[in-house]
């Protein structure tokens, strides 16, 4: 079996590392690039959402380097995500690839199902195994989300422009020459380590922006055409509301004790959308309440087009901007999104918030 899995952002080496402690060769797809696309909108339906055509692109640029399996998340509640598995195998075998698709459920939705799937993906490895590489997995992840946040503080500052991002395109050169989780969480060490020697100008008044909306297009940066960059070179520093490590730490772990990880976000959407109607859209909208209660000085919501649960978000946006006095600009992404134009729009967003501070600040 050669295993290989869609990119989301820096997620690859968490995956890689839990799959390597087991012995499962794997196949990590390119980068996503315009080549990925054109591969998913091509053969994919077009009414479907943006993150599925990524995913098809991955897949066949995986394939085409020998992967045999597929594996993927899964989901549940009324979003069209948790029929990604199905619909993805599908589009595949029209193709002419016939691989086995692997979907990887929350446990609590079916323990003796998880279970099962774990065993076929880790060639019969024994689940206390497993779970140990999956504690290994999801400490990458942890880690890696550190480093963004320390990234986030330090892009706004830097004295020389362009530090941070060499750093880290040295450390995503080294991480597919590393084997084993072991060697993966040595060398972001590593790399944060470098990262703090950073030079910055910790008295830079920056702008402080809170991306939300639906998972993929949040974390994904090719997707959301590297907005984390982007702002960080508008001298902004932001906050991902949703991470790798938080999924999780949310549907792999807390829900196994019957805990709700999300439950203060949950708590400060109700006033707003009382009700979970499927996606991230109340968790979405908890995201940006808080992000106002902390200070931040915007919000940004990123979707991909025809995302339902999002759409109804951004239409409770305005009156949350309005009550919780904090600016909210949405961006809507698919494959014809231009560049020009959405850089366009983040740096009226960005003029107008500072704007506001001066005009506070008088």
């Amino acid at each position: 079996m050669k295993a290989t899995f869609p990119h989301m952002g820096e997620a690859y080496a968490a995956i890689k590392g839990f799959l390597e402690d087991l012995g499962v060769d794997i196949v990590i797809p390119p980068a996503c690039n315009k080549k990925t696309l054109e591969i998913g909108t091509k053969n994919s339906p077009e009414s479907a959402c943006l993150p599925l055509k990524v995913n098809i692109g991955n897949y066949v640029q995986s394939i085409k380097m020998g992967a045999d399996t597929v594996i993927i998340t899964g989901s549940c509640g009324p979003c069209r995500f948790g029929y990604y598995g199905i619909v993805e195998k599908e589009i595949l075998k029209d193709m002419g690839y016939d691989v086995d698709v692997i979907v990887f459920d929350p446990p609590g939705e079916d323990m003796k199902e998880f279970k099962r799937r774990i065993k076929k993906l880790t060639n019969g490895n024994s689940f206390y195994k497993s779970v140990k590489a999956l504690l290994k997995g999801y400490e990458i992840a942890k880690e890696l989300d550190d480093m963004n946040k320390l990234m986030y503080y330090l892009r706004p500052r830097e004295i020389k422009k362009g530090q941070v991002k060499s750093i880290f395109n040295e450390y995503e050169r080294e991480v597919f020459k590393v084997h084993g989780s072991k060697r993966i969480l040595e060398l972001i060490k590593e790399t944060k380590n470098r990262l703090e020697k950073v030079e910055v100008d910790s008295e830079r008044d920056v702008v402080k922006i809170g991306i939300i909306g639906e998972i993929y297009t949040v974390i994904e940066p090719f997707v959301n055409l590297y907005i984390e960059e982007k702002l960080g070179d508008l001298g902004v520093e932001v906050d991902r509301s949703m991470t790798v490590s938080g999924w999780i730490k949310t549907n792999l772990f807390a829900k196994l004790v019957g805990f709700n990880e999300e439950k203060a976000i949950i708590d400060a959407a109700k006033p707003y959308l009382p009700a979970m109607i499927g996606g991230h859209a109340q968790i979405c909208i908890g995201n940006a309440v808080l992000y106002s209660k902390q200070g931040y000085d915007g919000v940004i919501q990123l979707l991909p087009f025809s995302c339902m649960p999002e759409i109804v978000a951004s239409s409770i946006l305005p009156t949350l901007s309005k009550k919780e006095d904090i600016p909210c600009m949405t961006l809507v992404v698919d494959e014809l999104t231009g560049e020009s134009g959405y850089v366009t729009r983040l740096e009226a967003f960005i003029d107008m918030i500072g704007r506001k501070k001066e005009v506070i600040g008088l």
